[in-house]
């Protein structure tokens, strides 16, 4: 089920991205293999990890001789494999991508950094704030008179890195298809969120973006998009941009229709601003739903997200689940006619090991003796 059945993808685990990447290419039916390290899991062992969901799971110890040859032996069958380490510690393993392509011509070796592989950083530690401050996104996001705030990880790690990295792979498998050939996709967070930036630049471009922060459209300087506090100490968000839409808000507000003459005037968006506050704080979140929801007044309230599920709307589109009784966001997008199936639970390390390695062609001996010198657990 799903569109990328019959896709063999190995994801060297790692933190954040990565896993991300191999989740959302799992959602889509691809066979995701995660190669996890023995010995302790590490920092980023959850005991549960959505991440890890639709997965399958062999613990290796790439360190070894026998380990590096059991990787090769599963890469022979598989389209794509990718890596989130720092640039040349594969090669130092012997596993690099002229290695892996030695045993599969065809192979796609997706490759996930924050600088990328090369370049004067490429070598240096990194965490998804360093890589969407040197882009450019960091700095225009939070209040003018504050520094620029981190807007979680999802610009870098997600938005600009796992998404990218996904893209990349699904975009080199159907090459190697005509070609018959593999080839690395050096995926870089940098260059991701930057190029989650290209509205940005055309705005500058067009001399339409004042470059103090909070002080557009976009990014809270506008009161007709900004988050506004409820009597009940709740939020909710406005985003009536375009006329037609303020004039649906100001009607369903009962407004005085003058209002309209400051809605571009960027001088007079503090005052109106401040006007709103005052009334959005007069009834609670659920009041404001009852005025506004479901209207062109462009609004929504603003959920915690341990709460989206409950609402209506996503109830309707079954766009969360429920995998093992913990709530989560459903594979997207929705397909017509390849729908993806429900993910299976997150993988247990090394819970998958026999299986897939008699899928590759080992013996049960083979594998025990494997096992008996730790070269899989």
């Amino acid at each position: 089920m799903g569109p990328l059945k019959g896709i063999r993808i190995i994801e060297l685990v790692g933190i954040g991205p990565g896993p991300f990447a191999g989740m959302m290419l799992a959602d889509m039916g691809a066979e995701v293999i995660a190669v996890d390290r023995t010995g302790p899991a590490g920092f980023s062992d959850f005991q549960y990890d959505i991440n890890r969901r639709g997965k399958k799971s062999i613990q290796i110890d790439l360190k070894s001789t026998k380990g590096k040859e059991t990787l090769l032996k599963l890469c022979e069958g598989a389209d794509a494999l990718f890596e989130g380490f720092r640039p040349g510690v594969m090669e130092k393993l012997g596993l690099g991508p002229d290695d892996i392509r030695a045993q599969n011509e065809r192979l796609v070796y997706g490759r996930m950094t924050g600088w990328g592989q090369t370049g004067p950083l490429s070598q240096a530690a990194g965490h998804d704030i360093n890589y969407i401050a040197l882009s450019g996104a960091l700095h225009s996001i939070g209040p003018a008179d504050r520094t620029p705030t981190p807007p979680l990880n999802l610009i870098g790690d997600y938005g600009g890195g796992g998404m990218f990295l996904a893209f990349g792979l699904v975009c080199a498998i159907l090459e190697a298809k005509n070609s018959g050939k593999g080839q690395v996709v050096d995926t870089s967070m940098v260059e991701g969120s930057s190029l989650l930036m290209s509205l940005f630049h055309t705005m500058n471009a067009n001399g339409i973006w004042n470059r103090e922060r909070g002080s557009n459209f976009l990014d809270g300087g506008a009161h007709f998009y900004d988050t506004y506090e409820t009597s009940d100490g709740k939020y909710i968000s406005l985003g009536a941009i375009e006329p037609q839409f303020m004039m649906a808000f100001i009607k369903l507000m009962g407004l005085a229709a003058n209002l309209m003459q400051r809605h571009l005037d960027g001088a007079a968006w503090s005052e109106v601003k401040q006007e709103l506050s005052d009334i959005f704080k007069t009834k609670s979140q659920a009041e404001w739903c009852e005025v506004l929801e479901g209207s062109d007044a462009c609004f929504a309230p603003v959920l915690p997200f341990w709460e989206a599920h409950n609402h209506p709307h996503n109830i309707a589109r079954k766009s969360f689940i429920d995998i093992a009784g913990v709530s989560q966001p459903a594979p997207a997008p929705k397909f017509s006619r390849t729908e993806s199936k429900e993910p299976t639970p997150p993988a247990k390390r090394g819970g998958d090991t026999d299986a897939i390695l008699l899928d590759a062609g080992f013996s049960e001996e083979d594998i025990e003796g494997l096992r008996a010198d730790k070269v899989v657990e």
